[in-house]
Formats: structure tokens, sequence, C-alpha cells
């Protein structure tokens, strides 16, 4: 088999994967997919992990409950996270099951959304190579800033779909579900 063919086969078992995934959760939050709804979820995300950044600032003190506020808003990002992909759903569409239209919105989107990386990610990092010159730094330096750098890259990592929740109109609506 060629590496092409290989390609081929894993983009068509993606793209199955996806149209059934978006099958099997079309149901789910139907009052939730309209524009203003998706909005509410994207300003909700973006407190989240404001304070995501808050609480990884304070595991600098090593107070317990830093760590455990941590985890709190971790887990509570993932659900809502879900959510937002459900409602959205096309931020992790793959090509093919994508139209012209749509495949260059996600592209924009994912383009931005590696710049979101880039930039979160360089701050702290400057930030630990900047402090870590210093001969007498708490271990906590290191867990604080490597903490920040996996929240910038999952800022980035979500903004694409961010983007799109908040700037796609409303979808049509599906008879089947309007009695929900």
């Amino acid at each position: 088999m060629t590496p092409a063919h290989l390609y081929d086969r894993l983009q068509h078992r993606r793209t199955e994967r996806y149209l059934k995934r978006a099958w099997r959760h079309r149901h789910r939050f139907p009052r939730w997919r309209s524009r203003a709804r998706r909005r509410v979820l994207v300003l909700v995300l973006g407190a989240l992990m404001t304070a995501l950044i808050g609480a990884s600032l304070w595991t600098y003190t090593d107070a317990p409950a830093a760590y455990t506020l941590v985890l709190v808003l971790i887990l509570g990002f993932l659900a809502l996270w879900t959510m937002l992909q459900i409602v959205s759903a096309r931020g992790d569409a793959p090509r093919d099951a994508l139209d012209e239209y749509e495949l260059a919105l996600r592209d924009r989107a994912r383009s931005v959304g590696l710049t979101v990386t880039q930039c979160a990610a360089f701050v702290p990092a400057v930030a630990l190579m900047v402090l870590g010159q210093a001969d007498s730094l708490p271990t906590r330096l290191a867990y604080t800033g490597g903490l920040l750098v996996i929240v910038a890259l999952v800022i980035g990592s979500v903004t694409p779909t961010v983007i799109l929740a908040w700037t796609r109109p409303d979808p049509d609506v599906d008879p089947d579900l309007e009695d929900l």
C-alpha cells in the first residue's frame, strides 16, 4: 500500500466516525444550538479559562485548595467543551464532511487558533526562562509554569471551535427536533 492510499483510508474512516458521532448527538441540546446560546457557552468557557489561569497562578503559593480548584475547573472545562463541540458541530470536522464555504471558515478559524496558541504559550515559556535564571527558585515554579503552558495550549486548541460557535448563523430547524 502506498502512503497516499493509507492517508485516503484514514481520512475516509475519520469522516465516517465524525458523521456517525454527529448523527448520534444530533438530538442533544437542541435549545443550545442557536447563536445566542452558543455565545453564552463561549462566554462561560472564557470565564472558566480565565479562572483556570488564576487558579494555575495560585498553585505557586502551594495552597492545597488551589490544586483542588484546578481539578474542578478542568472537569468543568471538559463538560462545557464537550457541550460546545456538540452544539457547534463543525469545529473538528474532517475535510470530506464539509462544503467549500464551511471548509474555508474552518481553515480560517484554525489559522487564528494557531496564532493564539503561539502567542499564549510564548508568555509563560518566556517567564519560565527568565525566572529560571535565579539560583534558588522553588520547584513550584516549574509546576505553575508548566500548568500555564498547558492552559495556553488548551486555549489555542479550543479557539477554532469558539470562533465558529460565535460567528456561525443559527442552524436550520430540524422538524423532528422542533417539539423537544
